[in-house]
């Protein structure tokens, strides 16, 4: 890729490169372009797509100027952009080519190995927020397969004076859900640990999971086969094998008040939901900005 004239040349022919590849082909652009040039893509931006995309502007950023006035190791953006573009093209997720996902109201760590945070997920904090309205909220939040631990550390992003326990069988996730613990300056407040659905003995104010639910011979988008964990994917012919395990437990888990917020296929909510009653739960189904069932929302009775 020969170095166009401006950051906004270079952005538009990404964009064209990445139009097979993406659904978002300008906004990944956008997000490599701002990370080769080391800013965030606000500050690009604002500080305006029609500046010439030189060599060397990565390093020695000095206050006031987003792209720095003088340079202290010659790294070519150029290069440095065109490398970001060409794995994005050959199908590697934006997420983990960035380093990071924002998620409600934070950024995390994601990295291969660990399931990378979708918006429709945060139909669970939605719900989660719905059904704690008009009181002080969750005490003790329990976040059964938490990955990167995107579902815990929102919930207790909004309601700070909770503690909570992540819990998943992948060491690699449990690595990164504690850097994100660290990172978000929550770890004295969170306690990630090795476990499944059976969860920790203890009761929580509220339950949150995003359990592997997809068919094992569903489509699934090139981007997500071939770079996110199987593990944390399939779940059996049906997609419902995780399910069936986990509500079985899922009662004894829930303290009185407290709500169980568990994501779903959008095809999936009656059958999730009747697996969720048959163990005496009160259940209803939640929809997310589309309109799709997500979301299963479990009391007690």
């Amino acid at each position: 890729m020969s170095p166009p004239e401006t950051i906004g040349a270079a952005i538009r022919a990404a964009a064209a490169r990445l139009a097979e590849t993406s659904e978002t082909p300008r906004l990944d652009a956008e997000l490599l372009m701002a990370q080769a040039l080391g800013v965030s893509r606000e500050a690009m931006i604002l500080a305006g797509l029609h500046r010439p995309l030189v060599p060397s502007e990565v390093e020695g950023r000095e206050a006031g100027d987003v792209f720095g006035a003088h340079v202290s190791t010659a790294l070519d953006t150029n290069v440095v952009f065109a490398g970001l573009v060409e794995r994005r093209a050959a199908g590697e997720p934006i997420a983990y080519i960035l380093g990071y996902r924002d998620f409600w109201t934070i950024r995390l760590k994601v990295a291969p190995g660990v399931l990378i945070p979708r918006p429709d997920s945060e139909t669970l904090i939605e719900a989660a927020v719905a059904h704690f309205a008009g009181t002080p909220g969750p005490k003790r939040i329990l976040d059964l397969g938490t990955g990167s631990g995107a579902l815990l550390l929102a919930a207790l992003a909004e309601w700070p004076d909770a503690t909570g326990v992540g819990i998943d069988r992948s060491p690699q996730a449990l690595a990164i859900a504690q850097a994100n613990a660290e990172a978000l300056g929550m770890a004295d407040r969170t306690q990630i640990l090795e476990g499944g659905w059976s969860g920790t003995g203890e009761a929580f104010d509220l339950i949150l999971c995003n359990p592997p639910y997809i068919g094992t011979d569903e489509p699934l988008a090139r981007d997500v086969i071939d770079h996110e964990p199987h593990s944390a994917l399939f779940a059996g012919a049906d997609g419902l094998d995780d399910y069936r395990a986990i509500a079985p437990w899922l009662p004894a888990q829930l303290a009185p008040g407290g709500v169980a917020c568990i994501e779903i296929g959008a095809t999936q909510g009656g059958a999730v939901a009747s697996l969720m009653a048959s163990q005496g739960l009160v259940v209803q189904i939640r929809h997310d900005l589309a309109g799709l069932d997500r979301c299963i929302v479990a009391t007690r009775r």
